[in-house]
């Protein structure tokens, strides 16, 4: 969990986004409550109507700039409040057959694809919310979630690796990729990467160009600190095609000096 002493100047820092990194869908966070009431106490929380995905909840957030609050009765299968920790993998959840013949040629490679996904521990929340940052009603959210095109997520990625430099890796669990985005950040604390599945895209709205980074405040925050040294040195989104067939010295030249 992030550390709630912290402040963040969230109308900043997602100018910075939409500056640096021309973001057409709006930053979200996502923040895990221990009891129900206390995400009900958020200003202006929308409670559904009806039962949803996680998948809807969060796009709502994303699409709508609603600020939008769960618990485990809201949402429409074990899958997704698994994720979020709001369910316990059990034995049923685990066995798979559910997906069985669906996305998986069997049970076992189901069950396989079950105890591979990072989720949320479960026992420690009754409910999620999730909000547009700029609102600033976390204060501050346990992750952001922030939706981007391949070109701009590298841009968000190489702002990361700007300083104390580390070699990022994630992994692909295929149907159910939310478990690699908020699952595997809320679970780990880590910058979590993916490419939204099936269901993200029919049900939460996300377009075809679209990946999802999940990650802590205070990553967020070192990103664009390193996306600003980036834009300095004129390695900016969008990225200038150059030409597959130009002579590519006088292009490096800008960044590395001339060369023979």
């Amino acid at each position: 969990m992030v550390n709630t002493t912290e402040t963040y100047d969230w109308q900043l820092i997602v100018n910075q986004l939409y500056t640096y990194l021309r973001l057409k869908t709006v930053p979200v966070g996502m923040k895990m409550f221990e009891k129900a009431e206390d995400m009900e106490a958020i200003p202006k929380i929308r409670r559904p109507q009806s039962v949803h995905t996680a998948d809807q909840i969060v796009a709502q957030a994303a699409r709508l700039g609603w600020t939008v609050g769960i618990t485990e009765e809201d949402l429409v299968m074990p899958q997704c409040s698994a994720v979020l920790g709001l369910h316990p993998r059990d034995e049923q959840w685990l066995d798979g057959k559910e997906m069985a013949g669906i996305w998986f040629e069997n049970q076992k490679d189901s069950a396989a694809h079950q105890s591979a996904m990072t989720v949320n521990p479960y026992g420690r929340h009754a409910a999620m919310a999730v909000s547009p940052l700029v609102s600033n009603r976390l204060s501050p959210p346990d992750i952001c979630l922030i939706y981007a095109t391949p070109g701009q997520m590298i841009l968000l990625i190489n702002g990361l690796q700007w300083k104390d430099y580390k070699k990022l890796e994630w992994g692909v669990v295929g149907e159910s990729s939310c478990a690699d985005s908020w699952g595997r950040a809320l679970a780990t604390g880590e910058p979590s990467l993916s490419i939204p599945c099936y269901a993200e895209r029919r049900y939460g709205g996300v377009l075809d160009d679209e990946m999802l980074m999940a990650l802590a405040p205070a990553d967020l925050v070192k990103a664009l600190e390193g996306v600003e040294k980036l834009s300095r040195n004129g390695l900016r989104y969008p990225i200038p095609q150059y030409g597959i067939q130009m002579d590519a010295r006088s292009g490096l030249e800008a960044s590395y000096g001339k060369r023979s």
